[in-house]
């Protein structure tokens, strides 16, 4: 059985992620593991020799406390989502979130990670520094990112931009197992600049490798590689959007909000981050 990690804070946009967590679950047939991770604070115990032992001992009790009481309350959405079968287990560490996933996916042989992330005013954060961007750069596993407006639906369409490499075949071949367990469509996007060196002939030897797949190739011509890409998203109704992880930095100019009047829509979609 698969499993997928589900780092949470208990918070509002991690309570969310949840949702979407427990449904992919249900779709890939996977456990759910919960990681929740919390910082004690470093103290000089030349300078506390009395009291040490017990601040740590009571700081670590009332996280534990805290994840006794929130963990209910994750099961009564999954109840309520009658998604209760689901096999959940539970894990709580101390110390840096970004180590403590790394050491839980190779702990437990995580195949995918889902992580909640702050939406529409925190993309660029989110691709360059936060929790969730730091996981998306120091692991190697797939991660669903969910930003809080990111409300469940079925997904139907999952897009992906490619410029026809052999990394993006690659990443294509994942996005494509995971659609065909959704019964959802790839929507494939390149975006051929004045400037482009892709063939004709690669687009049409791609085209005939995947002629059996769930998957419709675009090619549109346009130097507006951003907009085009937005208006892709938007027009074509797409769900997720899968993206490799040598392009985050694209993504950030992507997702600012100088594209006001579509950025709001398209920053409400999950992301799903393929590895290289």
């Amino acid at each position: 059985m698969k499993k997928i990690l589900f780092p949470t804070d208990f918070s509002e946009t991690a309570t969310n992620a949840f949702v979407h967590a427990l449904e992919f679950a249900k779709i890939v047939q996977a456990e759910l593991v919960l990681l929740h991770t919390f910082d004690l604070p470093i103290y000089d115990n030349q300078y506390f020799p009395e009291n040490y032992n017990v601040i740590f001992d009571s700081l670590q009790l009332s996280e534990f406390d805290m994840f006794k009481e929130e963990i209910p309350k994750l099961r009564a959405i999954a109840e309520e989502r009658n998604l209760d079968k689901i096999k959940m287990s539970h894990r709580l560490m101390d110390g840096n979130l970004i180590f403590n996933i790394k050491r839980a996916i190779k702990e437990d042989a995580i195949d995918f990670v889902v992580m909640g992330t702050s939406g529409a005013s925190g993309w660029e954060a989110f691709f360059l520094g936060t929790n969730t961007g730091s996981v998306i750069n120091t692991i190697d596993v797939p991660v669903l990112c969910v930003p809080l407006e990111a409300k469940f639906k079925k997904t139907e369409t999952i897009g992906f931009t490619t410029r026809y490499r052999a990394k993006d075949k690659k990443a294509l071949k994942e996005v494509l197992a995971i659609a065909k367990k959704m019964n959802a469509k790839v929507r494939c996007l390149y975006v051929k600049t004045s400037n482009s060196d892709v063939s004709d002939a690669i687009i049409k030897h791609w085209e005939a490798e995947f002629e059996e797949e769930p998957v419709i190739f675009s090619v549109i011509p346009s130097d507006e590689v951003k907009a085009t890409i937005l208006d892709f998203i938007l027009f074509k109704e797409i769900d997720v959007l899968a993206m490799l992880t040598y392009k985050r930095n694209f993504f950030v100019e992507l997702f600012r909000p100088r594209l006001a009047e579509k950025f709001a829509n398209v920053a409400n979609i999950p992301i799903l981050v393929m590895h290289e």
